[in-house]
């Protein structure tokens, strides 16, 4: 298996290196470097402990990127705490599902949002907690068993109900590691972080930074200018995102010098097109850009380097250090090569299964195969990949998503990616419906980017398309709504369409 080696331990090589005085995060009020970073999560640590809470009590938290925010996911680990972020984007009703299921014991937020949503949870206003951190004893570092839990990220919700992912100390301090290690991220990095921390690549990214010595920016933005400011602010060298954020970017106007400041463009939550690496390649002509694949259940599973997007542009890649993939056919055994087959990721980075809901736990998390080096408890993804002779995977879509029509079962992922290759659509989203000759018929619902989309669409199909991936329907929106995390809301997509 590809581990680093040897393996570092978070902050080794900044300790040893002296550059305990380098900036460790920027925020809009407040400068920290790593020293200071070290002093404010012990003092956090302890004023928690100081509010009545034992060992394995969650506390949530419901944000904007503000230092507490960032000093949180390290602080309630060193307290023996479990974390609950909350997306900040998240609305009374869903916020009270995630305290009430979570069974938090204490709210970190702001006065503001007191006030409108009167939350039934203890609550510890950000200003105080910001006190807290600037003053007061600091809480040595743990020696917590690595694998107790330390977070509980919920879901986007996006397919029923959110579910509570149980993450441990090893799961979040590998896979910090993990990523550190093949983007080789330095010191010298400058991460501006735009992705919401409640999400495990946001989070993932603030703590992978640290564990490289880098430094974050963590960023509450509005508009494509207000990341294209911060880029030139702070001379930022690596930007995370998921498609639809891509497309914003590239969509903007960047001054020629700001855009040649990235040197790393990270990709996950969704799967790149080649017609929007092509334009990320025109946008930030000096960036590297790497496609990874992720599911919260297991952090990440693979990632694509530099090197090979332009020859596999669609590619999800291979391993990332720490994961093992398998590809499993359905009656069971690996898949042959270009085989389509059910991703299987295997490896420490699995979670520890849903908060209180054996059920689906039982459903997601089951003994790997047999073929597996690592065995234990496998996440079976419920994801269609297929593996080619090289050993880069490819996305192929969904099994509860794939669409029956005429006897085909056909990936909405290659519909939608048919349809941004056509050069009719920004972004799109595919799904079935019920058809009485059919089956099910294709609907496809996109952003047009020219006046002749719908044209230029139906022809592109008809030369280069099978018949049966026709769209029987497309619909045409000038805005594509989002979920919490930034992607695609199809599940309000679908629903508007029905209603």
């Amino acid at each position: 298996m590809p581990y680093p080696d040897p393996i570092p331990r978070p902050l080794d090589h900044v300790t040893t290196s002296g550059a305990f005085s380098a900036n460790a995060l920027i925020t809009r009020d407040h400068t920290l470097d790593y020293q200071a970073l070290e002093t404010a999560v012990g003092r956090l640590a302890a004023a928690l402990l100081a509010k009545n809470l034992v060992e394995g009590d969650r506390v949530a938290s419901w944000l904007p990127k503000t230092v507490e925010a960032c000093l949180l996911p390290l602080a309630t680990a060193r307290a023996g705490l479990i974390h609950v972020p909350i997306n900040p984007g998240l609305r009374r009703a869903q916020v009270d599902h995630i305290l009430a299921d979570s069974g938090s014991r204490l709210l970190i937020t702001g006065k503001a949002r007191v006030e409108a949503a009167a939350l039934g949870c203890p609550i510890w206003l950000d200003d105080d907690a910001r006190a807290a951190w600037q003053q007061g004893e600091a809480l040595p570092p743990s020696s917590h068993d690595p694998d107790m839990l330390c977070a509980i990220l919920y879901t986007s919700g996006s397919t029923g109900r959110p579910k509570g992912v149980m993450l441990s100390h090893a799961n979040l301090w590998l896979g910090a590691v993990s990523v550190a290690h093949y983007l080789e991220l330095t010191p010298d990095d400058r991460v501006l972080g735009v992705l919401p921390l409640s999400f495990d690549y946001g989070q993932n990214q603030l703590l992978s930074t640290w564990a490289a010595g880098a430094c974050a920016i963590p960023l509450d933005y509005l508009t494509a200018r207000d990341v294209i400011k911060a880029v030139e602010r702070h001379a930022i060298t690596t930007l995370a995102g998921v498609p639809p954020l891509w497309v914003q970017l590239t969509e903007a106007n960047w001054p020629a010098e700001t855009a040649a400041k990235p040197k790393r463009l990270t990709n996950s939550g969704g799967a790149l097109t080649g017609p929007l690496v092509a334009a990320l390649q025109r946008s930030f002509p000096e960036a590297a850009i790497v496609p990874m694949y992720g599911l919260t259940e297991a952090f990440r599973s693979t990632w694509l380097p530099p090197a090979l997007v332009a020859t596999h542009p669609t590619s999800m890649g291979q391993a990332i250090p720490f994961a093992e993939i398998l590809v499993v056919k359905p009656g069971g055994g690996i898949a042959g090569d270009d085989e389509p087959g059910e991703l299987v990721h295997a490896g420490p980075m699995v979670a520890k299964g849903y908060w209180q809901d054996a059920e689906r736990t039982a459903q997601r998390f089951k003994p790997a195969p047999p073929e597996s080096l690592y065995g234990g408890l496998a996440v079976w993804s419920g994801d269609t990949v297929r593996r080619d002779a090289n050993g880069l995977h490819y996305f192929v879509g969904r099994d509860d998503e794939m669409i029956k029509s005429s006897g085909n079962r056909i990936s909405p992922t290659e519909i939608e990616e048919a349809a941004v290759a056509s050069g009719a659509a920004a972004e799109a989203v595919a799904f079935g419906v019920a058809d009485e000759r059919l089956g099910q018929a294709i609907v496809l619902v996109a952003r047009p980017v020219c006046d002749d989309a719908d044209d230029r669409l139906t022809r592109w199909f008809r030369a280069e398309q099978p018949g049966f991936m026709m769209p029987k329907q497309v619909i045409w929106r000038d805005a594509m709504p989002r979920n919490a995390n930034g992607k695609l809301d199809r599940t309000s997509i679908k629903a508007g369409y029905q209603a």
